[in-house]
């Protein structure tokens, strides 16, 4: 009996260090969701995720959702919010399809444009260059005109600009 009890505890040790092991490795595969905690961000971006070109603007719109504000590039299939990239002197377009909605983007302390905020909305886009390499954190506003506390929608994306 008391060979019974030692086997069941050390079969039981032994399948929770299993189990242990099979998570520790499952995470380590797993890469980040945002791909500026990548160590090489440009890895992130592919033909499928990248807006733009030389010749045609990435066009970017903002704007109001149920619960926050998103920014979605012209990409086929692009969601909200998605990290997408752009190649540096692309020009992009910050523009709101959605009428009377205004929206502001800031691109914090770090920015690969000339500004670090981008305010605009329905009746006014704005096109900046992208002129630095990196990876970028932004948050993006939306707000419908005449709205009141609380009306506005805020989130945060990523845009990684390459060479």
């Amino acid at each position: 009996m008391r060979f019974l009890r030692h086997f069941a505890i050390r079969c039981t040790l032994l399948a929770i260090a299993l189990v242990l092991f099979a998570e520790a490795t499952k995470a380590q595969d797993k890469k980040s969701e945002y791909a500026c905690s990548e160590p090489n961000p440009a890895s992130v971006c592919t033909a499928s995720n990248t807006c733009g070109s030389a010749s045609e603007p990435c066009s970017v719109d903002v704007k109001r959702t149920a619960d926050s504000a998103s920014a979605t590039p012209s990409i086929q299939d692009a969601k909200g919010n998605s990290t997408f990239c752009v190649k540096a002197g692309t020009a992009v377009v910050w523009k709101s399809d959605t009428r009377h909605q205004g929206f502001i983007v800031d691109m914090g302390p770090k920015t690969p444009f000339s500004t670090d905020d981008i305010i605009g909305g329905s009746d006014k886009s704005v096109t900046l260059v992208a002129k630095t390499p990196g990876c970028y954190k932004y948050s993006v506003g939306a707000c419908l005109s005449g709205a009141i506390y609380g009306m506005c929608g805020n989130s945060t994306a990523e845009l990684v600009v390459v060479e």
